[in-house]
């Protein structure tokens, strides 16, 4: 398919819209976006106004450089100790789209921003293939700083980071969150169910679908999954109506 990196996957076809763009009536989204309507009615042609807009823009923005800072003091559990720096997120502070990993990895700690190695290099990719940009998405991870070795994030420091991205996905309020293996599908699902389990269906998160799939780091390993992968990613787009590029 045109569009798609001849390095990632292949694809082809668009699968139909489905009941999930509902999620837009939930009141808290609604809220959020200027609309006025109870729960479960239908849209009112009104509106946001540019005013209205900006000010939610600067708003989520300010909510979100409230939280970068403290995460940039954290000291809540031991993997403060070795860090180079934080690693808080980045991308589209409305962002219709939420990439969640595991943690940083060597190349994150440095740069103090997520997916920036290999791994980060294929999720360009991915994200390319949609059809967007990295900065029309957001991406962050459960823990915000680095495990030694590159380790798993233990139980306590999941406990102890998660509140963080919790907040950044109040602010960001994204239509979708794609969890990028098992690490990040444990944090946001509370589950111990391998990524083969959870892939291939939506669950949810705070009223929010989400979709599991591979991580980046465990498809350069797999590349023979990435065909699984992308068939995910072509239903999240689904989801929320964002079709392929011709």
């Amino acid at each position: 398919m045109v569009g798609i990196p001849e390095d990632f996957i292949e694809g082809s076809g668009n699968p139909a819209l489905d009941a999930a763009r509902l999620l837009r009536q939930r009141l808290e989204v609604n809220r959020g976006f200027g609309w006025d309507m109870p729960v479960g009615s239908a849209p009112r042609a009104s509106v946001p106004t540019q005013s209205t807009v900006s000010g939610e823009m600067e708003d989520r923005e300010a909510v979100l450089e409230s939280i970068r800072a403290e995460v940039a003091d954290c000291t809540l559990c031991g993997l403060c100790e070795g860090r180079t720096q934080t690693v808080f997120g980045v991308g589209n502070r409305s962002a219709r789209i939420l990439f969640v990993g595991e943690g940083p990895g060597r190349d994150e700690d440095l740069a103090g921003e997520p997916f920036v190695g290999r791994a980060g290099k294929l999720l360009d990719k991915i994200i390319q293939a949609m059809g967007l940009k990295r900065e029309e998405v957001y991406i962050a991870n459960i823990v915000k700083c680095r495990p030694p070795e590159n380790r798993n994030p233990a139980a306590e420091e999941m406990a102890a980071c998660f509140p963080y991205l919790e907040r950044q996905v109040k602010a960001i309020q994204p239509e979708v969150i794609c969890a990028l293996g098992g690490v990040a599908a444990k944090g946001l699902l509370s589950t111990d169910l391998s990524v083969g389990r959870l892939r291939g269906e939506f669950h949810e998160y705070a009223g929010i679908p989400v979709r599991v799939t591979y991580h980046p780091a465990y498809l350069l390993r797999s590349p023979g999954e990435k065909k699984k992968t992308w068939e995910d990613i072509k239903a999240l787009m689904a989801h929320i109506g964002l079709q392929l590029p011709a």
